[in-house]
């Protein structure tokens, strides 16, 4: 896929506020700090799109990116911030539960995974929720040029093994460095080809 365009679209707080219409919409969540804004940027080849941060935490809205005019990019908060208060994680964890079981638009969702370390408990359990619910993901491992790739391959295998316990079929997954673009053609190569198969269906 080549990236003609891509401007933001639209911050909100509610996802029964998001954009109306019927244009697919591609998701992005992960753990706070795994790296989801650099790879929004790097996807679409525009390094200030989505808003960088070395404090975690700091996506607290629905953030809408318009893709050559044909699709959506969405950023959405990251969970498991610690710092976070009580009140606060259960306002984010409710508009996240609440775009990903509601939104019609949402296509797929993307869940981020840091290739650098093991699997983290709160990871499998996110994605143990997708599947009891019937939501469509892929998973990103992100920053894989932050070790070396025998390394990447054995946190990614013992993932996919955790993953194997509870799922028959594994889902779509992607090796991915926002630094080197690692990743990239592959990502976007399979959303081109989820939006042509959803209008081939729609004819």
């Amino acid at each position: 896929m080549q990236i003609k365009s891509a401007e933001f679209f639209i911050s909100n707080s509610r996802a029964d506020q998001c954009p109306s219409g019927t244009m697919p919409e591609y998701a992005f969540i992960g753990r706070s700090n795994v790296g989801k804004s650099s790879l929004i940027n790097c996807l679409v080849g525009r390094k200030g799109l989505a808003m960088t941060s070395s404090t975690p935490g700091k996506t607290l809205l629905i953030n809408h990116f318009i893709v050559n005019n044909e699709w959506f990019l969405v950023d959405l908060p990251g969970y498991g911030y610690a710092k976070r208060s009580k009140k606060e994680t259960e306002k984010l964890g409710k508009l996240i539960s609440h775009y990903v079981l509601e939104r019609e638009q949402l296509t797929q969702l993307f869940v981020l995974i840091d290739s650098r370390i093991p699997p983290q408990r709160i990871d499998l359990e996110f994605i143990q929720f997708l599947g009891e619910n019937g939501v469509p993901f892929g998973i990103i491992f992100t920053k894989t040029d932050k070790n070396n790739m025998s390394t990447v391959k054995k946190n990614v295998g013992i993932f996919l093994k955790e993953l194997s316990k509870e799922w028959e079929t594994l889902p779509p997954y992607f090796l991915s460095s926002s630094q080197s673009g690692h990743g990239r053609t592959d990502i976007l190569d399979h959303i081109e080809r989820t939006n042509q198969l959803i209008a081939s269906e729609a004819k």
